[in-house]
């Protein structure tokens, strides 16, 4: 229930930093709760764009998902719940979906409109937004998403490609599966069913944007957001910070009445070694450490995930990730054509002795099965036979293949995004492997995240490293990196079948599965599809993450959940408990 406004209480928290005093101003909320301060946190990745169409990494969703809405979201459960849309309906064919938006939900403040001021959300911005992720125009990295599935996105999307050629305007103006029913009524119309749509208006490429930001930045909108969340967007300094302040009239209360969000401020900065995040965490500059240096996690993990030794004054959240790490391969490419040499690769791989001597017991389980971790609810995972080490049968198919203890066979470049820490030390030990197990040489290529993801995404790489983390918790948002009708033609990106992997048989169950509305029947099929992609070995799948993250003693209310959705707009600083050094 509403509760009516409190009077402030008013708290002066005197903090150090640099022989300089600073006053920072708190109120308290109803619950316990505390207004005010700044939030200080960490991306070891490369924030690459703001634009919602362009977002397909992690980096980039945390950051984004401060500043706008969708139209639906996801609990600390994984349970689908309203954010824009405050309920909605499916039709019992499954094919139409009705949203029914909150009144008086309003865009930030922005010069892009008149007077500056942010006008109300309509339906007509949720069809604009959706309308993008399907044109090519905006270099759209989502459009796989919808393409086949939403009526006329597919028509649409081949006439923007045409009108890029052209350098005209497309044929098709519209996309009849994107219905402005009223102002506050929008409906999309399937081809066929799609039981996972539902969790598609959670995604980050369908994040709620106004036609006037686009318009009045044009190519510079992906580095000025303007949306209807929890905070606004203030500056962003490549390879260095993205700063944000509270949205002061923002729609949402907590489960006490308190308006969200609670925060004042967030500042992301862009360390990308773990070893230089945790020394700043610990010198209170940060007040949060996501991922643990390997080197270091026996000293900071105790048992049952405990903080311990000089660590036990902070807060560590610990949890099975829904999150994949594997190397893929192009399918399309000379070196991984042929799938013995794919399998053998696979096989030479020691996953537990990386988790143990490289990782340090910091992840869930090592990756014998399928690309689908052990966090899917309801799934079977361990019933997919992946590959374990098995270094004669490695051996048998590399020579099978041609390339007895690798003679003939070309020397592999292996891409990774730079920034050293865990994903250096296992390519190392990967590439290490590899050449003592099969004779095969691999050489090493760091490369800028933003640029690594072109470049994969584009198919200029054969072997390169990536990690998923589930965009929503069905297991299609995994097989669908191995769907075959969303690769693109040659030349064009394919930002998420990145492997290019193509085989009927897998297309046929993964479409079976997909129109399937009962829930055990569908798993299954998602079982059998599966094995085929996995006995086909597009990827090599190394590991299942587990997420490890400490936090500040005074940070409160965090909601840590499997996908590693950033929910900022409910954390809230504690007066009454030691703050960190700033």
């Amino acid at each position: 229930m509403y509760s009516k406004l409190i009077p402030f209480l008013c708290v002066v928290l005197l903090l150090s930093c640099g022989g300089k005093k600073e006053q920072a101003i708190q109120s308290s909320g109803a619950g316990g709760t505390s207004y005010g301060g700044e939030y200080r946190t960490n991306e070891a990745g490369e924030l690459r764009s703001l634009d919602p169409v362009g977002i397909n990494d992690a980096t980039s969703h945390h950051i984004a998902e401060q500043i706008y809405d969708n139209l639906v979201t996801f609990d600390e459960k994984l349970h689908i719940k309203s954010e824009l849309a405050e309920s909605w309906e499916v039709s019992p064919d499954g094919i139409t979906y009705t949203y029914h938006l909150r009144k008086g939900v309003k865009f930030h403040d922005n010069p892009c409109f008149p007077n500056g001021k942010g006008r109300e959300l309509t339906a007509e911005d949720v069809k604009y937004s959706y309308t993008r992720i399907c044109d090519m125009r905006t270099n759209t990295r989502g459009f796989g998403y919808f393409q086949d599935k939403v009526l006329g996105a597919s028509e649409y999307f081949e006439s923007t490609r045409s009108a890029i050629q052209s350098q005209s305007e497309p044929t098709i103006k519209d996309i009849p599966g994107f219905i402005v029913v009223d102002k506050y009524t929008f409906q999309v119309k399937l081809t066929r069913a799609f039981a996972p749509f539902e969790n598609y208006p959670a995604l980050g490429v369908a994040m709620i944007h106004p036609r006037e930001a686009v318009e009045y930045y044009k190519k510079d909108f992906f580095q000025h957001p303007v949306g209807t969340g929890p905070f606004v967007f203030t500056s962003w300094t490549p390879d260095r910070e993205c700063l944000m302040s509270r949205n002061p009239s923002y729609w949402e209360k907590d489960e006490h009445g308190n308006q969200l969000p609670f925060l004042d401020k967030i500042k992301f900065t862009f360390v990308k070694d773990l070893k230089a995040q945790l020394l700043e965490f610990k010198q209170g500059n940060l007040d949060e450490a996501y991922r643990i240096p390997s080197e270091f996690f026996a000293d900071i993990v105790g048992e049952k995930n405990a903080p311990k030794g000089e660590y036990a004054k902070y807060q560590l959240l610990s949890l099975p990730a829904m999150s994949t790490q594997f190397y893929g391969m192009l399918f399309t490419s000379k070196e991984f054509s042929d799938k013995r040499v794919r399998q053998a690769f696979s096989l030479a791989v020691d996953r537990e002795r990386i988790i143990k001597y490289v990782l340090k017991g910091q992840a869930a389980a090592p990756g014998f099965h399928g690309i689908i971790p052990p966090s899917m609810p309801d799934y079977a995972c361990t019933s997919i036979e992946g590959y374990k080490f098995d270094l004669e049968r490695a051996r048998k198919l590399l020579t099978e293949a041609g390339y007895p203890n690798g003679k003939g066979f070309p020397t592999v470049t292996f891409q990774l995004n730079s920034g050293g820490g865990r994903n250096l030390q296992v390519a190392e030990a990967v590439q290490s492997m590899l050449t003592e197990n099969l004779g095969v040489k691999v050489e090493l290529k760091e490369v800028e995240w933003a640029k690594h993801l072109d470049e994969v995404d584009a198919g200029h790489s054969m072997f390169f490293r990536l990690g998923w983390v589930a965009d929503y918790p069905d297991p299609e948002n995994f097989l669908n990196l191995c769907y075959g009708k969303i690769v693109p033609p040659e030349g064009a990106a394919s930002p998420i079948n990145q492997v290019r992997y193509v085989n009927p048989a897998f297309d046929k169950l993964f479409d079976e599965a997909v129109a399937t509305i009962d829930r055990t029947k569908r798993l299954d099929l998602y079982r059998q599809a599966e094995q085929i992609a996995m006995t086909d070995a597009p990827m090599l799948i190394l590991f299942y993450d587990a997420d490890y993250r400490l936090l500040q003693p005074n940070i409160e209310g965090y909601h840590n959940n499997p996908m590693d959705r950033r929910y900022y707009k409910h954390i809230w600083i504690n007066p009454a408990k030691p703050a960190a050094k700033r």
